[in-house]
């Protein structure tokens, strides 16, 4: 079934994104698991929000950023994530 909206680059990259994140977060015990879900689902939630469409500075460094700690997190010593706020002025 296809879907209703075509999605952009960005937004296929972030989707991917996403993805990755939840795998990678399978890979850790239980409660690390449930904790790395949140971070995740919140940061990406909370910059979906908060980010403007044409904000394509920000959009490309959250998206560097995020490709960074996904590798991070990959690393099996690695057991959770934190979150930072970035100032979008």
């Amino acid at each position: 079934m296809a879907s209703p909206w075509k999605l952009s680059g960005m937004q296929r990259q972030f989707l991917a994104l996403y993805c990755c994140f939840l795998r990678a977060a399978r890979l850790k015990n239980l409660e690390d698991r449930q904790r790395i879900v949140s971070v995740v689902s919140a940061e990406f939630h909370h910059n979906a929000n908060d980010v403007g469409r044409k904000n394509f500075q920000c959009i490309e460094y959250l998206l560097r950023r995020g490709n960074k700690q996904l590798e991070q997190l990959k690393n099996s010593t690695i057991i959770s994530l934190s979150r930072i706020n970035v100032s979008k002025e």
